[in-house]
């Protein structure tokens, strides 16, 4: 048996703007991304290597 991911609220996340939230989860070897106000509805799962990959494509086009 395996134990239920632990899903905490992202850093970059505010309920300032539109009441948007996004937690994550250690999934194993992925990492998981869910909306908060559907705590259980899918996720998605990335490889670490395509996480680091996206954060620094949004990092490279911050203002």
């Amino acid at each position: 048996m395996h134990d239920a991911p632990a899903w905490r609220k992202s850093t970059h996340s505010t309920e300032q703007e539109f009441g948007t939230c996004v937690e994550v989860a250690e999934l194993g070897d992925r990492l998981g991304v869910r909306d908060s106000k559907d705590p259980g509805g899918p996720h998605l799962s990335f490889s670490r290597e395509a996480w680091a990959a996206f954060m620094s494509s949004i990092r490279s086009r911050a203002i």
